[in-house]
């Protein structure tokens, strides 16, 4: 099985907002992290809001942030909500299969799917960020480590020539 582009960018999304809990990010700054589309994740974001597991806050000083606690937000959740199709084979969407009547290839892979999101549904978004792996990922994304807040980002200022006298 291969999980979409679109559930991909959802699942790192949430990781992000989980390692960055201490303050707002915006979609550009989690694109440029991951090195992804950001008009993509932007469809992303927007579908992650709707399910209520992002709050977004527009205007100025506005941007994402996780909408519940992460040990809240089940992996296998996440997967079910952002997967348009889960359907295996074609079977599972409509039945168009000949041999769909005598097939047991159906049952084993409606077994194989209901164990994957299994497994999934054990993990939550806290267990993904805990122990060792919320300091490596925070380093990797560029973001301070867990529990440690951010300096304000100083914007470099152009300096201002001395007016003349007339």
């Amino acid at each position: 099985m291969r999980l979409t582009r679109y559930t991909d960018y959802a699942l790192r999304t949430l990781i992000y907002l989980g390692l960055n809990e201490s303050r707002v990010s915006s979609i550009a700054e989690i694109a440029r992290a991951y090195g992804i589309s950001e008009s993509h994740l932007t469809k992303v974001v927007h579908q992650l809001g709707r399910i209520g597991l992002v709050q977004t806050t527009r205007g100025r000083g506005g941007g994402l942030r996780l909408a519940r606690p992460a040990a809240e937000i089940v992996v296998g959740a996440v997967v079910r909500q952002t997967e348009e199709d889960l359907a295996l084979v074609e079977c599972f969407a409509n039945g168009a299969c000949a041999i769909t009547p005598s097939c047991r290839l159906r049952k084993a892979l409606g077994e194989a799917l209901a164990a994957f999101l299994a497994v999934l549904d054990r993990y939550t978004l806290a267990d993904l960020l805990a122990e060792g792996a919320a300091p490596d990922l925070a380093f990797l994304l560029g973001l301070p480590a867990p529990g440690v807040i951010a300096p304000p980002t100083v914007e470099a200022t152009v300096p201002v020539p001395p007016a003349r006298g007339r």
